[in-house]
């Protein structure tokens, strides 16, 4: 078993086991959720597959099992599966025993605005960094769709994303090489603004946000 496997594994392990709980019923809304997600992981491999053929990041063997499809690791696969569902539960945990937590629609127009102040010239500012031009071109996009047409997921969502950032910083810290000799993702700095945190590249967030609320909406939408 790979440390990259273990890292999948471990992220899954505790929102699995608590999808059963008979109060919020996680399981119930698994046809929607994987659906939601598979969906979303579809494009985001694609995307991935183009990456590392052109160089954008790679892999580092030490840390995987060596299978791989299209050039990507199996692990790397079961990421887009394991993350956004451990990641949602969070998500829909803190709306079922915090109904009433929520931002107003008018805070979230607020916070829209003020990303596309700093998204917008950042791409286009940056149009030669493929990671980062190609990311927040995503965000953009994806923020401006949900705003205009589904804008209560955000009413939550950028509350909950902020608690999300506390476990995924720290397995996507993992990954880019916090704690262990060697990053299991190699990133080429060329291709991104070169701002880390720590050893994560800050273009990350964002990509984390995006496949959430990609899922997200999607799922609102099969629910219905």
């Amino acid at each position: 078993m790979s440390l990259y496997f273990f890292l999948n594994l471990g992220s899954l392990l505790i929102p699995f086991l608590y999808s059963f709980d008979h109060r919020m019923k996680y399981v119930k809304r698994w046809k929607a959720l994987f659906s939601g997600i598979i969906i979303t992981a579809i494009f985001y491999i694609v995307w991935d597959i183009i990456f590392t053929k052109m160089g954008v990041w790679s892999f580092n063997q030490r840390y995987h099992s060596g299978i791989e499809f299209f050039d990507l690791p199996i692990e790397e696969w079961l990421f887009f599966i394991c993350i956004p569902y451990s990641s949602l539960f969070i998500h829909f945990a803190f709306h079922y025993f915090c109904p009433k937590v929520s931002l107003s629609d008018k805070t979230v127009k607020t916070i829209y605005w003020v990303l596309m102040v700093v998204l917008l010239p950042t791409i286009f500012l940056n149009y030669d960094k493929l990671y980062t031009c190609v990311n927040y071109a995503v965000l953009v996009v994806l923020l401006t769709y949900t705003v205009f047409k589904v804008p209560d997921i955000l009413n939550t969502f950028f509350i909950t994303f902020l608690i999300i950032l506390l476990p995924f910083s720290l397995i996507n810290g993992v990954l880019t090489g916090s704690f262990i000799d060697e990053p299991v993702v190699y990133y080429n700095n060329a291709e991104n603004l070169g701002i880390r945190l720590g050893t994560i590249p800050i273009e990350d967030i964002g990509y984390a946000f995006s496949m959430l609320l990609m899922s997200l909406v999607l799922i609102k939408k099969i629910e219905k």
